[in-house]
């Protein structure tokens, strides 16, 4: 098992900012594969596990992890400062990104191939960009609008011909229920972090162990636990400890180092990992058409994300996220 211990603080490492670069962007890299790997162990996981309790096993195991970190005594002070409005936020966040995003995450990946479940999820970034519209008043540019289309097309072309089998079509549903919830999620938490509501330690535990807990609560309700085997226990543990507690640590660090759009690119390559390691491990393979489109979609995704590359400005203290990007509920 990892340990939340290591030294970001190397100070070695902090000697040599070429050192310190590419030790980030390495680290960076581990961490998409990481993510990546997630999505084949949820789908191997399903096929055993009821999707909503075993999402919610995920995260309320990974909440559990993080305790220890959270509730130190300079964090405790702000948990008992966040008054009502802190608490609502952080309630309504924990119920957006880890109860709905991530219980339809996992629902959409027991019906649709986890190569398309990514591709959908990579149109949060562009739907954030649209919302930015109407909740903040800020219009994308020229440059967004063009990477805005290209992913769309990139979509298009994955798709096209439309032939969906029933059980797609309510995976399709469940799925942009889930980009929705995620692109809402992503305005809520920056709106969290931008007030200062609490240290971004404070905001992930806080909203993880109150959404991952509702989702198990209701995972359990509608989806009984059956008998698991260790294996079953295993897959559960790796992705609580390793992928989710472990992995967005380590993020949070190397944004440290690199700004928020080649955070933002290197995380856009999860789309291609997702697809090759769905191929050798569960079998998922693509067609050239399918291929190009995935393509076009994360080159879409990462020139909308441009707009951020704005010399020496201030690190975005999150991690572009495994479903999409810049979302500040995951640290």
């Amino acid at each position: 098992m990892p340990s939340l211990s290591w030294d970001f603080d190397n100070k070695e490492m902090n000697r040599n900012p070429a050192n310190q670069r590419i030790q980030a962007i390495l680290l960076a890299l581990f961490v998409t594969f990481l993510w990546s790997t997630s999505w084949v162990l949820i789908k191997i996981g399903l096929k055993d596990i009821p999707a909503l309790t075993f999402a919610g096993l995920r995260y309320s195991l990974a909440f559990i992890c993080l305790i220890p970190f959270a509730f130190r005594p300079v964090y405790r002070r702000e948990i008992r400062k966040l008054g009502f409005r802190g608490w609502g936020l952080l309630i309504l966040l924990g119920l957006l990104f880890y109860s709905v995003t991530q219980g339809t995450q996992f629902l959409g990946l027991v019906y649709l191939p986890a190569a398309m479940v990514s591709l959908l999820l990579n149109f949060t970034s562009v739907l954030v960009a649209l919302m930015g519209m109407v909740t903040i008043k800020e219009m994308p540019n020229r440059m967004q609008w063009t990477g805005i289309f290209i992913n769309l097309a990139g979509i298009l072309i994955f798709f096209v011909p439309v032939t969906f089998q029933p059980e797609q079509v309510l995976g399709l549903a469940i799925v942009i229920l889930c980009v929705v919830s995620n692109a809402v999620s992503s305005v809520l938490g920056r709106q969290v972090n931008r007030d200062h509501v609490a240290h971004p330690i404070v905001i992930t535990t806080v909203s993880m162990g109150i959404g991952g807990i509702v989702l198990l609560l209701a995972g359990l309700l509608a989806q009984p636990l059956p008998h698991l085997e260790p294996v079953h226990w295993g897959i559960i543990a790796v992705l609580a400890v390793v992928n989710t507690a472990f992995a967005f640590t380590v993020w949070n660090f190397t944004l440290r180092s690199l700004s928020a759009m080649e955070s933002s690119i290197i995380n856009s390559t999860m789309l291609v990992q997702i697809a090759l390691l769905a191929w050798i491990f569960l079998g998922e393979s693509l067609t050239l058409k399918e291929i190009a489109g995935l393509t076009l979609a994360g080159i879409g995704v990462v020139i909308v994300q441009l707009k951020y590359s704005i010399p020496n400005a201030r690190k975005l203290p999150y991690h572009p996220n495994e479903l999409e990007h810049s979302n500040p509920a995951k640290e």
